[in-house]
């Protein structure tokens, strides 16, 4: 166990979820001395936490990370546990050194290595990976304060089920993928309004058949086309906001009792008011008005204005040693997802920097409990 003390490795790894496990497994075929740091109590409890009916929309015979294929039907959309399970194998598999429960607090530099630190505990190493992903925070409106205070507020990301909510009607805001399986979900038990402009939706769905004939289709263009390397990846970077519906489309909820109602923009009587100029008596609702990113923790000059990482395939020039992995479009559209996070992964390894002399002695000095749990 460490306690208020500091521990030498090459590279300190920010996040154990897919980004953080597909990274890990690349420096421990580079035989690098490393430690993944992750905030959750379990591997895949971010994914544990999700809502309950949740399921991925890319078959199984993608979603496996490097060295470990996603077990069961290939053909199959894994649900939010199966996703939990599997990254938990991983790491057992690959003997990666995760340490749950650790949540970093600040990265600096000092000197020629960097200070990663959680609370009393203290990392030094060459080089750090933030495998956080990005969309880190719920962005919630300022207009929720305004609402009544006898309205239950949730946002999609607290979301279970609709046991945890009151009699009543819900209103569900945002009309992305979140938005339409939650409503989807609620209108089982309760009245529910979906507010918002629809994301794209394109004429496909998760089922047996697409996953063997056309998503092999998606994920090439997703892969290889859809890329920063090239104009029309970069044109669609510049216009992705919300992912296309796929599972749960707009004529779905329609059809299954859900009531499409125009956008929310403002509040009366502490009630949603909807562009029409109507407004919503309801007893809940649900914001699934998506998230930011927020790496304020990281005290490096790794950023631009708007408090983005500026890198380049999640290298970050300006702080040599420092990257990205696992955010929004890093490379190609597939960039956060568990089809592309491999190839991301292997390409952040390969240019990652080797270790001096000198830090290499401080890293055997130190290796005796890396794969310890912090409490």
């Amino acid at each position: 166990m460490m306690v208020n003390d500091t521990e030498f490795v090459d590279t300190v790894v920010i996040g154990g979820g897919q980004a953080g496990l597909a990274i890990g497994a690349e420096l421990a075929r580079q035989g690098r001395a490393f430690v993944i740091l992750d905030a959750e109590r379990r591997v895949g409890d971010a994914w544990r936490s999700r809502w309950d009916s949740l399921r991925l929309n890319t078959p199984a015979r993608f979603d496996g990370l490097p060295g470990l294929p996603f077990p069961g039907d290939r053909l199959a959309f894994p649900s939010k546990d199966e996703v939990a399970s599997y990254l938990e194998d991983y790491a057992a598999v690959h003997g990666l050194p995760v340490r749950t429960g650790v949540r970093v607090d600040r990265v600096r530099r000092e000197g020629d290595r960097f200070v990663t630190s959680a609370g009393g505990n203290r990392w030094e190493s060459h080089n750090v990976v933030v495998a956080t992903g990005g969309c880190q925070v719920p962005k919630v409106p300022e207009i929720a304060d305004r609402l009544g205070g006898d309205i239950v507020q949730l946002h999609s990301s607290d979301y279970r089920n609709p046991a945890q909510l009151p009699a009543g009607p819900v209103l569900v805001v945002g009309v992305g993928n979140s938005g339409a399986e939650i409503a989807r979900d609620t209108v089982s038990s309760h009245e529910t309004l979906i507010a918002g402009t629809p994301s794209a939706q394109p004429p496909v769905r998760p089922t047996r058949m697409n996953a063997r004939f056309v998503y092999p289709v998606f994920r090439f263009i997703g892969l290889h086309v859809l890329t920063t390397a090239n104009p029309i990846g970069r044109n669609a970077v510049a216009k992705f906001h919300t992912a296309p519906l796929i599972r749960t489309k707009v004529a779905d909820l329609v059809a299954e009792g859900v009531q499409v109602v125009p956008r929310v923009t403002g509040v009366e009587d502490g009630r949603p008011a909807f562009a029409d100029g109507t407004r919503g008596e309801v007893s809940s609702v649900i914001w699934c008005t998506g998230y930011r990113d927020d790496f304020r923790w990281i005290d490096l000059p790794a950023f631009d204005d708007d408090g983005e990482p500026r890198q380049h395939r999640g290298v970050v020039e300006s702080v040599p040693g420092l990257y990205f992995l696992g955010l929004e479009f890093l490379y190609a559209l597939f960039s956060a997802t568990l089809p592309g996070l491999g190839r991301d992964a292997r390409y952040l390894a390969k240019r990652m920097r080797p270790p001096s002399d000198v830090q290499l002695t401080a890293v055997q000095a130190s290796a005796g409990g890396r794969t310890e749990r912090v409490r």
